[in-house]
C-alpha cells in the first residue's frame, strides 16, 4: 500500500491551525522532533524538547503560539500541538480496516443486532441479546458474551472479553452458590477498549461504560461499575464491583479502586495507587510506597501506623 501524502495547507486546514511557510510542502509521514527527516511533520508538545526546534530536519513542525517565534522552518501554529498531532495521525493510519481482503469467520447469535457498518474481525463471538451501533469495530478474537450493548464509533481491540460473568457467589456452610449475572453491559459512543480487557455484565442492574471512555490494555472492570464519560484508564488497572465513578477520571497504570465506592468527577489517580475510600471532591490522589528491603519496610509500616493514629 502506498504512503499517503498531504500538503502542509491540507494539514493546517485539518487542525484549524495557522500555516507558516510554504503551503505546498509535501508531508508523507510523522516523526519525533529529534528524529525527523525531510517529508516529515513533527510537533513540540513538551517544552523540554524546545532545543530541537533549531536543529530538527522535519519539513514542518506543529507548535503552540508560545513557541511560534522560535520556529525556524515551515509549520503549523495550533493551540494544542499534541491534539493537532493526534488528529493528523489518523490520516497516516493505512490499516483502519484490516479485514477487507479475505473472507472473515465469526459468530453472531440469532438474537444479536449488528449494524451493517460494523467491522468484525476473525474469530469474534457475538452472543445472545448483543447490540452493536454504527461504525464500531470489533477486532479479532474478542467476545461479547451476552447482553452487551455497544454504541456508535466504538472500538474493541484484540482479545477483549465483554459481558462475562461477574464474580458473584453466596457462601454458606457447604460452599458457594453462584449468583447468575442477569444484567447488561452498556458501552457508549466513541469508546475505545484496549487489548485483553475484561468487563463484566451486571448482576441485576447494568455495568455502564459511558461515552468517550478510553481503556488501555488489560484493564478489568467488575460487575455493576458505572464509569463516567471521558474517563481514561492506563494498563493493568482494576475496578471492583458496584463502584460509581464520575466524569473525566484519569487512572495511572497498575492502580485499583475497591468496590461499593463513589468517586467524584475530575479525579486523577496516580500509578500504583489503591483507592480504598470514596472520593467526594476533584483532585490528584496518589499513594506510592517505593520498594524497600523487608526489614526496612517493617520499620516504615510501624511509623506510618503511628502517624495515622495521631
Amino acid at each position: 500500500m502506498s504512503r499517503p501524502s498531504y500538503s502542509l495547507k491540507d494539514l493546517a486546514d485539518k487542525v484549524n491551525g495557522k500555516l507558516v511557510g510554504d503551503p505546498e510542502i509535501a508531508i508523507s509521514s510523522i516523526a519525533t522532533i529529534q528524529n525527523a527527516s525531510s517529508g516529515c511533520i513533527s510537533f513540540l508538545a513538551n517544552p523540554k524538547y524546545k532545543k530541537f526546534l533549531s536543529t530538527s530536519s522535519a519539513s514542518a513542525i506543529i507548535v503552540s503560539p508560545e513557541f511560534s517565534e522560535d520556529l525556524k522552518t515551515s509549520g503549523i501554529i495550533a493551540d494544542d500541538p499534541y491534539v493537532a498531532y493526534a488528529i493528523i495521525s489518523s490520516l497516516f493510519n493505512l490499516y483502519q480496516n484490516p479485514y477487507t481482503k479475505k473472507t472473515i469467520s465469526y459468530f453472531v447469535h440469532e438474537t444479536a443486532e449488528v449494524d451493517d457498518s460494523v467491522v468484525i474481525g476473525p474469530n469474534v463471538y457475538i452472543g445472545p441479546e448483543c447490540k452493536i451501533g454504527g461504525d464500531s469495530i470489533i477486532h479479532a478474537n474478542s467476545s461479547l458474551v451476552m447482553n452487551v450493548e455497544i454504541g456508535k464509533n466504538t472500538t474493541i481491540h484484540f482479545n477483549s472479553i465483554l459481558g462475562s460473568d461477574g464474580f458473584g457467589y453466596a457462601p454458606d456452610k457447604n460452599g458457594y452458590h453462584k449468583i447468575e449475572q442477569l444484567g447488561k453491559l452498556i458501552i457508549g459512543d466513541n469508546v475505545e477498549i484496549g487489548a485483553g480487557c475484561t468487563i463484566d455484565r451486571g448482576a441485576i442492574e447494568n455495568t455502564e461504560i459511558h461515552d468517550g471512555v478510553k481503556l488501555d490494555n488489560q484493564v478489568h472492570i467488575a460487575h455493576n461499575v458505572i464509569l463516567g464519560e471521558n474517563s481514561a484508564i492506563a494498563a493493568s488497572c482494576a475496578i471492583a464491583g458496584s463502584t460509581i465513578i464520575g466524569k473525566n477520571l484519569q487512572m495511572g497504570g497498575l492502580s485499583g479502586i475497591l468496590g461499593h465506592l463513589e468517586i467524584a468527577d475530575n479525579v486523577l489517580i496516580g500509578a500504583h495507587t489503591l483507592i480504598t475510600k470514596s472520593i467526594d471532591k476533584p483532585g490528584n490522589y496518589v499513594g506510592i510506597m517505593p520498594a524497600q528491603e523487608h526489614k526496612d519496610w517493617a520499620k516504615s509500616s510501624v511509623f506510618i501506623k503511628r502517624r495515622k493514629s495521631k
